[in-house]
């Protein structure tokens, strides 16, 4: 069983942000792409931004220029730096293990004033 653990949701005011971490075992981590997705209410879940593990980022188009995916190598962890937060982005936002059913637990991000 593959454990991912994220952290790092919270509830913020538009124009803000937050970072999101997601630890994953070290053997997974050093050798698939790690991804962050989201869903909202009453919506599909969606891509958010995926790294390979050579650092190779690609992002949604609605989070283009205000999100930020990197990874820690040395400490397993990849984090989403998330900035200029609008209403929008609220949804609970899953970690992943790029191409596998290998998903974090899921954490809560609302944007709100």
């Amino acid at each position: 069983q593959v454990q991912l653990v994220e952290s790092g949701g919270g509830l913020v005011q538009p124009g803000g942000s937050l970072r999101l971490s997601c630890a994953a075992p070290g053997s997974i981590f050093s050798i698939f792409a790690m991804g962050w997705y989201r869903q909202a209410p009453g919506k599909q879940r969606e891509l958010v931004a995926t790294i390979t593990s050579v650092g190779i980022t690609n992002y949604a188009d609605s989070v283009k220029g205000r999100f930020t995916i990197s990874r820690d190598n040395a400490k397993k962890t990849v984090y989403l730096q998330m900035n200029t937060l609008k209403p929008e982005d609220t949804a609970v936002y899953y970690c992943r293990v790029v191409h596998t059913d290998y998903w974090g637990q899921g954490t809560q991000v609302t944007v709100s004033s």
